[in-house]
Formats: structure tokens, C-alpha cells, sequence
């Protein structure tokens, strides 16, 4: 437990740092432009919360290392492995010059040195032929990186509102850790509670007021972290089932898939073009309807009421896949039922037909 309250006290204290001394930074790291179609703040607000996630994933390592524990190594190497994936999405954060096929490929190159590092390699995803494939070295790493850097980008993707990706990598993290501990991987249960720790520390001043946000830095670390313990929770241990990850990330990686599909097929128009038509965005257009105040902070609260209703669809994900994580055939049927759920949710909030338990005042 220590782990996890070092990395939480230290993210708390180093993310307040970074709001308090917006000053000496401010000029590269805030957000202060409003024009775009997916701003929805009217304050200049700071895009660095990923560097108080990341001191607070430093000091649980450090605290490892002092207690002399055998998985301080590796507990490194994982965060030395992330390394590349944090630091193109802090590049776009300062310079918002970044594109995010350069974010993607580091990404990539992230998982590849966790593969050289640490082994990590999608060895199964319990698909008959498939896995065939996957025994194949450079199948494996090729999977492999494709799948984290996916992850890592689908998280980013969701970062739209207050505490989205920051409260959905909670739920993710604790569901992989809640396994990890059960089996006795000493390793990922401390990656993962120390994941947590780090980002309710940065959370809470995310939430819900908004005062920094997560950036591309923290989200692609984030997303590089759950990829990661995916992968090796998978290959480390035969009873977990494939499809255990797979259905505990399905909401934002179907928000990423269905946004191509949207874009590319429904629109013909780049993928990487933004929109306002992802599902927070509809959820915080036509559902969350609070009026009053000033105009920015009746913003703030419609921004932060929107979170919670992504929270309650990623649920259904994270609940049953927790409950199923040894019965692939069962996590199979949930993670095409969340599919079927998404599309008829997105279906009917953008014909204005919102099923009403979700209608606000």
C-alpha cells in the first residue's frame, strides 16, 4: 500500500506544483486555444498533468528500490520501456507540433522496447489460427506493437472532458490489478496500484474544475501502461483469458475504431481530422444541459458533468470482464454486447432520441 500512497502523494504534490508555477511554463504548456471543435474550457489551462503522473510512477519505483524488493528491476524497465510514448505526447503538449503518427510510432517503438525488455509479447488472443500466427517471433512483436500503441492512442482519443481518461484508466488499472493480486504477480499488482496512486493525484485536481489536464503525455503513458500489464498479465499467466484485456478497454478502443469508420466511410474524410461527433462530445452536446452563471463556468460544470455518464458506459465493460476474466467465450459475448450498446446509444442521442433515465434537466 505504500506504493500506491507514494505515487499518489507525489503526483498531488508535483501536479499542484505544476498549476502553482504556470508562469515559468505557461507560455509552452497551456491550452489557450478556444476555437477548436473539441474546446470546452474558456481558461488557459496547463497540458502537462502527465509530468505529476509520471514523478508519481518515479517515486513508487524509488520506493521499490529501497525496500529492497526482487520486481524494482523490472518495475523499471517498464517505465524505462514507456519512456518514448510519454515523451511524444509531452513533445505535443509544449510544441503542438507533434502529429500523431509521430506520437503513434513511438508509441510503438514503446512496446517494442517492453518486448526487448521485459518480453512482452501478445503471444494468444484465444483465436484458433490466429494464435498459430502468434508464435511466430516477429507476428508477436508486430501484434504486439500494434496493440499497445492502439491502446495508448484510443486512450488519448477519450481525454476530451474533465476526469474522463483519467477516471476510465482508474477502472481499467484497478481491473487489471484486482487479477494480478489474485494470481500473486507481485510485478503488475504494483505497476497498477501505482498507476492508480499517480493518477488519482493528478485527479483530483483535474476534477472537476479542470485546473490541468492530462495531455498527450499523460494519456499515450497511461494508455502505454494498460497495453503493457494487457500483455504480460496475458502471457504470464495461461488462466486469463485474452479477451479479459480486450473487453476492459473495448470503450475507448470501439470510440477509435467507430471514429474511423465515421470519418473515413461515413464522412470520406481523414481519420485523423477532428470532429465534434465522438460520443463524449454528443453526451456533453445534447444530454448534459446545465445553464446558469457565466457563461465559462456554466461551461466548467456542463464540461465535468459529461464524465460521469462515460464512467456508468465503461462500466459495463470493466464489471462483467472483472466477474469473466477466465471464460473467454463469456467475454466474447460482453464485448460484442458493448459494440451493439455503443451503436445504439450513438444512434439515439444523435437523433435526438436520448433514452430518458439519461436525460438531465
Amino acid at each position: 500500500m505504500i506504493v500506491l500512497l507514494m505515487a499518489f502523494l507525489v503526483s498531488f504534490l508535483a501536479t499542484l506544483g505544476v498549476i502553482r508555477w504556470h508562469r515559468f511554463h505557461g507560455h509552452l504548456s497551456v491550452d489557450d486555444d478556444f476555437s477548436g471543435v473539441q474546446k470546452f474550457h474558456r481558461h488557459s489551462v496547463s497540458r502537462v498533468g502527465g509530468v505529476g503522473v509520471a514523478l508519481g510512477l518515479v517515486a513508487a519505483a524509488l520506493v521499490l528500490w529501497l525496500d529492497g524488493r526482487g520486481i524494482a528491476r523490472e518495475f523499471a524497465l517498464l517505465l524505462a520501456a514507456g519512456v518514448p510514448a510519454f515523451a511524444g505526447g509531452l513533445a505535443e503538449d509544449m510544441t503542438k507540433r507533434v502529429g500523431v503518427g509521430a506520437r503513434l510510432a513511438l508509441t510503438m517503438g514503446a512496446a517494442a522496447l517492453g518486448f526487448w525488455l521485459l518480453g512482452a509479447a501478445l503471444t494468444r488472443v484465444d483465436v484458433p489460427l490466429v494464435d498459430d500466427l502468434l508464435r511466430y517471433g516477429p507476428v508477436a512483436l508486430a501484434v504486439t506493437v500494434v496493440a499497445v500503441g492502439g491502446v495508448a492512442n484510443a486512450i488519448n482519443i477519450i481525454d476530451g472532458f474533465n476526469g474522463l481518461a483519467g477516471m476510465v484508466g482508474v477502472m481499467i488499472l484497478s481491473a487489471l490489478g484486482y487479477v494480478a493480486y489474485v494470481l500473486g504477480d507481485h510485478l503488475l499488482w504494483n505497476v497498477c496500484i501505482a498507476s492508480v496512486g499517480a493518477l488519482l493525484g493528478f485527479f483530483l485536481w483535474n476534477y472537476p474544475r479542470g485546473l490541468i489536464f492530462l495531455g498527450d503525455g499523460g494519456a499515450y503513458l497511461v494508455g502505454f501502461l494498460i497495453g503493457e500489464v494487457s500483455v504480460l498479465l496475458v502471457g504470464r499467466h495461461p488462466e486469463v483469458s485474452a479477451w479479459f484485456p480486450m473487453l476492459l478497454v473495448v470503450y475507448p478502443v470501439f470510440e477509435t475504431v467507430f471514429s474511423i469508420y465515421r470519418r473515413k466511410v461515413v464522412r470520406d474524410t481523414s481519420p485523423g481530422l477532428p470532429d465534434a461527433l465522438h460520443l463524449h462530445t454528443l453526451v456533453f452536446r445534447r444530454i448534459v444541459r446545465w445553464a446558469g452563471g457565466r457563461e465559462a463556468e456554466a461551461l466548467v460544470r456542463r464540461n465535468s458533468a459529461t464524465s460521469p455518464y462515460l464512467w456508468l458506459l465503461c462500466s459495463a465493460s470493466v464489471i462483467p470482464a472483472v466477474l469473466f476474466w477466465r471464460h473467454t467465450y463469456v467475454l466474447m459475448g460482453f464485448t460484442l454486447g458493448f459494440a451493439v450498446l455503443y451503436v445504439w446509444l450513438y444512434r439515439r442521442i444523435v437523433r435526438f432520441r436520448t433514452p430518458g433515465v439519461l436525460r438531465r434537466g
